[in-house]
């Protein structure tokens, strides 16, 4: 059988973006989470508690699942990502984590709408969300070998452009098909599809299965067309990937880029990622939105994701990616002050009236540019990672990536339940995250525009 062309291979490694997707904007953000949510409020209600402190139990029982899957995956991230380099395979890896990818999201079928099992959901869904960042890290340390460094920022912006379209897609389908409204009708007016019991929430529970069907369809073109070679006489070691990481890690000493690069990242990531696992049960729990409302606030967001995505790579073509990173930075700081000073009552301080829509219409104005932005600050941030690639060791050094990105994983949502205890606010809780983004920002200057590797590589073109 012919060996794919380059093209091939870069159009499969998208696919993996287009596959993998729904998992964050279908079950994290704009279905699942906000399902959670409700359904855990409405339980904790049931068992007593008044409307703010079972809102506020249930926002902590969320957070507390994305903290501990965002330590698991931080922490074991490297540690498995050098194990693959040193025995020179990532696919059988990808495979296994896909495999957890599918069984927890379809596990999520089985949420109880009245919220007799939310410990059982909560482990289906850390189950998926792992294999699912898992897979990511192995995925992204194959974008170095598809093309020269001046084409992976246009590379990666394409992927996150491509990936955030499948989960544009796959989030209209869901709700025109399948979430139930209060009135048991999804937003075209039709019932649940394949008979799905609307009272029963079926159709918003089948958001899971959906999502693993999802990604086992597209994830096809990945497999056939993402090849590896085969390596010789290859033995894991887990000593050697240990050894190895370690070297790595005690390295940074000497790349003050990397390691600036690297502790940047983790806080403004951190903060995103607050943004994306609150997003949606906030508009919930505050604004008092209905599933579907967030979910049409999700297409939104994707939408503008996608497009956004897209055209961030070609900005960090043109300015590489240093420049578009500090931009989309202050950009979100300037939507959480946003998202701060907002309230059904007042906006920056501005009495509105009881039936004002303002709120409403500039959280979806903020939907966007989280969507937008954030689109442009993943792809980006990818794309600085690969100047700073070991270019031997590429998925030991997207480990270190991962790691970065969630060793503090527990600070968005830890601050964010913080403040919003001590202030009795989810409004106010959000304001932490503009703190985590300033914090990247000032990092930022110690970071080499081209990364701290680009001579290597330059020879090595």
């Amino acid at each position: 059988m012919a060996e794919p062309s380059l093209k091939k291979r870069i159009w499969g490694w998208y696919f993996f973006d287009w596959a993998s997707q729904p998992y964050h904007t279908v079950l994290l953000t704009f279905i699942f989470g906000p399902f959670f949510a409700s359904v855990a409020a409405e339980s904790f209600m049931t068992a007593g508690l008044d409307e703010q402190a079972a809102d506020a139990r249930a926002q902590s029982i969320w957070s507390l699942c994305l903290t501990i899957t965002g330590l698991i995956v931080g922490f074991g991230g490297p540690i498995m990502g050098a194990l693959a380099d040193t025995a020179g395979r990532r696919m059988p890896w990808i495979i296994g984590f896909s495999a957890m990818f599918v069984i927890g999201a379809s596990g999520l079928w089985f949420t109880a709408p009245d919220g007799s099992n939310l410990i059982w959901a909560l482990l289906f869904f850390a189950l998926g969300f792992i294999g699912a960042e898992y897979a990511l890290i192995f995925t992204n340390a194959q974008l170095p070998s598809l093309g020269t460094p001046q084409e992976i920022g246009k590379i990666s912006g394409s992927g996150f452009a491509f990936g955030y379209l499948g989960g544009l897609i796959s989030l209209a389908i869901i709700l025109v098909f399948f979430v139930e409204q209060g009135n048991g009708l999804t937003i075209a007016g039709l019932a649940p599809a394949f008979g799905l019991d609307a009272q029963a929430r079926e159709g918003t529970r089948f958001a899971g299965p959906f999502a693993a069907l999802w990604f086992l369809v597209f994830m096809i073109p990945y497999f056939l067309w993402v090849r590896e070679v085969r390596p010789k006489r290859v033995k894991h070691s887990i000593k050697a990937a240990l050894t190895s990481l370690g070297r790595s890690i005690k390295g940074l000493a000497k790349r003050p880029s990397l390691a600036s690069y690297l502790g940047s990242s983790m806080l403004y990531r951190d903060a995103l990622n607050g943004l994306y696992g609150f997003g949606g049960t906030y508009a919930l729990l505050v604004l008092n939105w209905e599933v579907t409302q967030v979910g049409v606030f999700g297409i939104i967001s994707v939408l503008a994701a996608a497009g956004f995505s897209w055209l961030g790579g070609g900005l960090d073509k043109r300015f590489g990616p240093k420049p578009v990173i500090i931009v989309t930075i202050v950009g979100l700081m300037l939507v959480c002050l946003t998202i701060v000073n907002m309230s059904r009552e007042s906006f920056y301080g501005v009495a509105l009236a009881a039936s004002s829509s303002l709120p409403d219409v500039m959280f979806f104005g903020c939907g966007v540019m989280i969507g937008g932005l954030g689109g442009i600050l993943q792809a980006a941030s990818r794309s600085m990672m690969v100047r700073h690639a070991d270019p031997d060791a590429p998925t030991e050094s997207f480990g270190l990536y991962g790691l970065s990105g969630r060793a503090t994983s527990f600070l968005a949502p830890a601050l964010i339940g913080t403040v919003t205890a001590i202030t009795e606010s989810a409004r106010l809780g959000v304001a932490p995250l503009i703190f985590l983004f300033l914090l990247g920002l000032v990092l930022l200057p110690w970071v080499k525009p081209d990364g701290d590797r680009a001579d290597t590589w330059d020879q090595r073109s």
